[in-house]
């Protein structure tokens, strides 16, 4: 069996037993969502945020990407594919709530720590090191301060978070949600390894949640 024909084996299982006892529920949401957070996540298989915020369907709103970046804005050339997840979630869906959430052992922060991709072409690292470039400054503070091993890693995965909350801010939309009360941002980093979650407080810290 292929991991396809799983896929489609674990299909049925849910049409079969979680569906049937959310069948209300999935008739509602066919009529649209209304979901009041939005999470931005990384696209690492380990790291789904359904799994770990243990929520249901039509309930969070996702866009995940290599390390949970959110670029700054800009209205040049290019596709800009968080941007228009984030201007759907907040101008159109209205949610309240944005959490950025980081993870440990992040292949796309370990990429930028180590720089191990720059020069690559494209088809060979070269679109993750030019998306992993956002966080050219932050490393090198980390590097300084941390160097370039687990120390360094956990820092930059916690400053790859605050990266993408700073450059939320710098869209027109957001800040003026925040600004007005109407919109709230979290920073959380999940560590794989223990399960624990962390989430930025207010002195630029990560706590136990």
């Amino acid at each position: 069996m292929t991991p396809f024909a799983d896929l489609i084996e674990g299909y049925y299982r849910f049409r079969g037993t979680d569906w049937l006892a959310e069948r209300d529920r999935w008739q509602e949401l066919a009529g649209g969502q209304s979901p009041k957070v939005m999470v931005i996540a990384c696209s690492d298989s380990r790291v789904d945020p359904a799994t770990i915020f243990g929520t249901r369907p039509g309930e969070v709103f996702v866009v995940r990407n290599v390390a949970a970046l959110v670029p700054p804005f800009e209205t040049g050339g290019g596709r800009h594919g968080v941007s228009a997840a984030l201007e759907f979630a907040v101008t159109k869906l209205g949610v309240e709530e944005i959490v950025v959430l980081g993870h440990g052992a992040c292949g796309g922060v370990q990429a930028a720590l180590s720089r191990s991709l720059e020069d690559a072409p494209p088809g060979e690292g070269g679109f993750v090191a030019g998306w992993i470039a956002m966080l050219d400054a932050a490393r090198d503070r980390v590097a300084a301060e941390h160097g370039t091993g687990a120390e360094g890693q956990q820092a930059l995965e916690q400053e790859a978070v605050k990266v993408s909350i700073a450059n939320l801010m710098t869209f027109p939309f957001v800040r003026e949600r925040v600004d007005a009360g109407r919109l709230t941002i979290h920073g959380a980093v999940f560590a794989i390894a223990d399960g624990k979650l962390r989430v930025l407080d207010g002195s630029g810290g990560f706590t136990p949640a």
